[in-house]
């Protein structure tokens, strides 16, 4: 049930497919199903982690695009626009089970999110911390999706070498073959390495790959950026 509860979740707030960006009707109705269940199963840690990490998730949800309907990336956003009441709200659930349970993997997911929304600023994020956290978290419940978070998070901290390193073990990974985010990150931390024109591939690709049609213009509009020579934005969050 936790599983398809999330999958609703990331639909709503990241959408597959179409014109939209987020629908917050799937979003907001996962949330209400998780706060249903969380009263049900009060001492239930990972029924309280997964609902940590949705309102943690969703508290951005305001700055992801600006006025006229452009993605912004997690870097850029205006964090005086996130739901202060949501994060505290999540830190509390999240707060009130870590150490009490058993830790699983939703409660350790809301854990990196909770350092993402509590950074003052994102030059402030803790990403030896977050790092720590995909680790575990690998350990918990390995996939490439985790390797490729835990990618990023290892280039924050080691390097971007060390990020594109991690995220060639995806390459023969048959999970990975339909979906751009593999050449969206790498795009990203070919960028912060100082290699532009695999940059510019790597968005180009990535950019024919996905659905969404803002998620596309915004990936061809970063390799559009680096043919003029702009400096890295980030990955959307």
């Amino acid at each position: 049930m936790l599983q398809v509860l999330y999958l609703i979740f990331n639909e709503g707030y990241a959408v597959s497919a179409g014109e939209h960006i987020r629908r917050s009707d799937l979003t907001g109705e996962a949330i209400r199903l998780a706060r249903l269940l969380h009263r049900a199963l009060p001492d239930n840690g990972e029924v309280a982690g997964l609902l940590a990490l949705m309102l943690l998730t969703d508290a951005r949800r305001a700055a992801r695009v600006d006025a006229d309907g452009w993605l912004v990336p997690l870097a850029e956003q205006d964090r005086t626009r996130w739901d202060a009441a949501q994060i505290a709200e999540g830190v509390a659930l999240l707060t009130g089970v870590l150490g009490r349970v058993a830790g699983g993997p939703y409660q350790i997911q809301a854990a990196i999110a909770a350092v993402h929304d509590e950074a003052p600023t994102a030059g402030e994020t803790d990403w030896p911390q977050i790092l720590a956290l995909y680790e575990v978290l690998e350990g918990l419940a390995p996939s490439p999706v985790v390797t490729l978070n835990r990618a990023v998070a290892l280039a924050m901290v080691h390097g971007p070498r060390a990020g594109l390193a991690l995220l060639g073990t995806l390459d023969d990974d048959a999970r990975m073959a339909h979906t751009h985010r593999l050449s969206a990150v790498r795009g990203h931390l070919l960028e912060l390495a100082g290699d532009p024109a695999g940059a510019r591939e790597c968005y180009r690709r990535a950019a024919a790959m996905t659905a969404n049609l803002p998620e596309s213009r915004y990936l061809a509009l970063k390799a559009a950026a680096l043919a003029g020579g702009a400096a890295a934005t980030g990955p959307v969050g």
